[in-house]
Order: structure tokens, then sequence, then C-alpha cells
């Protein structure tokens, strides 16, 4: 027998739990961004190496599907307190890049040793993607499904080829960065595309991502923004006759065989390389080079465990 007011006491549990739920997502939000505001030198120093303006895109062509998901993060934050957390990644794992990038350093170091503290760790060199702002658990595991659903159309866009990266001569940006630039050639165009797809991609699940300045895809090596108390010794800009004799060198190709979904917060992995929440392979291993298979088994050890049960061949 139905006993009077069970049901009303279950819908108010539910509601109750709900209201929790909600409370306890809010709550873990407002504290990451409460971290974010809190640390102007953290934050002055991820927009530096990630090429990051103020203000994000926000796809504004949306599915019946994903409007009410939009609808929900437009209630729990606005556009102005974007402030983007994790980034796709492509790491630059080939020795003969990651060498001549130490000797640049060294280089540098030799002439001027304030420097080294502005030098960025060889396990750390990679591509950024593109930038976004995930503040919770879910929305990380939002992040996490999306990267799976890029890979297909990643994939059809290098039509079963691999896409290689050459790298020579170096620049920077304000004279405050400073980057081993891409070479000119078809796998810029190929890039561009992959960035944008992934942009759209991850707007179209409710993510902030993306920022308001074109996509300059580059290979950071030196920041003065890590070593602040350089400005008070007189040391303001990259001075250009420090890699003087790097500015033609030519440093050696990257093939793409792997994105990461990285934090720009968390702690570090004892390479040097950013945590990492979720990675995918790209492309067929069984046609790269021995070289590519051996950086692909000995990184593979590094990535999330999850990840590696998805993507093991």
């Amino acid at each position: 027998m139905e006993q009077p007011g069970v049901g009303r006491i279950n819908s108010n549990e539910n509601e109750n739990a709900s209201e929790k739920k909600k409370m306890s997502e809010e709550f873990e939000s407002n504290t990451i961004m409460e971290s974010l505001i809190d640390m102007p030198l953290a934050t002055l120093d991820i927009k530096e190496e990630f090429g990051i303006t103020d203000v994000a895109h926000k796809n504004k062509e949306s599915s019946k599907g994903n409007e009410q998901v939009r609808k929900d993060k437009r209630k729990k934050r606005k556009k102005k307190d974007y402030q983007p957390n994790y980034f796709l990644s492509i790491p630059i794992t080939n020795k003969e890049i990651t060498t001549g990038i130490k000797k640049l350093q060294n280089a540098i170091i030799e002439q001027d040793k304030r420097l080294a503290k502005t030098m960025s760790r060889d396990g750390s060199f990679h591509i950024t993607l593109l930038v976004m702002q995930l503040l919770n658990e879910d929305e990380v595991n939002i992040g996490i499904d999306t990267l799976l659903e890029l890979k297909p159309l990643i994939e059809e866009i290098l039509q079963g080829k691999h896409l290689t990266l050459p790298f020579q001569g170096v620049d920077t940006f304000e004279s405050q960065v400073g980057f081993v630039k891409l070479e000119e050639g078809d796998h810029i165009k190929q890039l561009l595309e992959i960035a944008e797809v992934a942009k759209r991609t991850f707007q179209e699940k409710g993510i902030l991502a993306g920022e308001d300045r074109s996509y300059n895809p580059h290979l950071t090596f030196m920041k003065l923004s890590k070593a602040s108390w350089l400005r008070k010794k007189g040391v303001k800009k990259i001075n250009p006759k420090l890699y003087e004799k790097f500015i033609n060198h030519r440093f050696g190709e990257e093939m793409v065989y792997r994105i990461d979904l990285c934090s720009m917060l968390k702690e570090k992995q004892s390479n040097g390389y950013y945590h990492c929440d979720s990675s995918v392979v790209i492309g067929e291993l069984e046609g790269s080079s021995s070289t590519v298979l051996q950086r692909y088994r000995k990184d593979i050890h590094s990535w999330p465990r999850a990840t590696r049960f998805q993507m093991l061949p």
C-alpha cells in the first residue's frame, strides 16, 4: 500500500539533490575562476606563451541538442570572465629539433647568463592548436569526448597522409617571446584548417574556446615574463643579436602523430611536459618511420591511463 506523502518526499529529495549538485558545480567553477583571477603574473605568462587575447569566440550557429548546454554555461559565467586554462597541444619530440633548440638556448645564455630563467624546458616544446576554458570535471570530460570526435575530422583533412611540420629560423613576438618559425608551405594551410575545425567543434559543445587574433602556429623557446625581475635590471626586450646566428637555421621536421588535451595550470609531468588529460593518435602508425614508432612507444607511458586503453593499436 502506498503511503501518503511518499511521492512528495521523494520529489523533494530529488530536488534537494539536484540543487546540491548545482551548487557544487557553481562552487567548483567559481573556485577555479577565482584562482585564475588571483594569479596576474601566471595569467600574463600564459597569455604570452599561448598567444591569448581577452575575448573568446563563440560559435553563433548551434544545433538544438547543444543549445541548452550553452545556455547553462552562459548562466554560470560571462564572456568577460574568459581565462583559458586548457589547450590542444601538438608535442614536439623530434630529437633533432629539441637538440637544435637547446643549442640556441645555450648560445643565448652564453651571451647573457641572466636569461637562463627565461628558457622553456625541452620537455615542454609544443605547438598550441587551440586554447579553451574548462572549469570543472564535467567540462573536462566534455573536452575529452570532443577531442575523440575531432580525430576523424582531422584525418579527413589529411586524407590519409601524414602532416609534417618543418622548422627553420627564429623570430619574436614584440621582442618578448622567442620562437622557432615554421617554414612556409602547404602544411601551414592544413594546420590552419585543423585549428579552425577544432575551434568550431569545441564551440559546438558549448565550450569557450579560441581568441581574437588570427592563429599563428609557433614553437616557443623563451619568454621574458618567466623572469619578470629582469625588467628592473634593464632587460626589457630580446635583443636580435642574441640569436642572429640562428636566423636561418634549419631545426628539422616534426611528423604530427598525436594531439593532447593539456592543462595550463596543473603541475607538469616529470619530463617537463604539461599535465595531459587525454590524447588522440593522428593517422596510422604502421606507415610511420621507426623513429616515430619509438617516440610513440616511449611517450605513451606518460599518457593518461584511459587514453592508453583507447589508443593502443
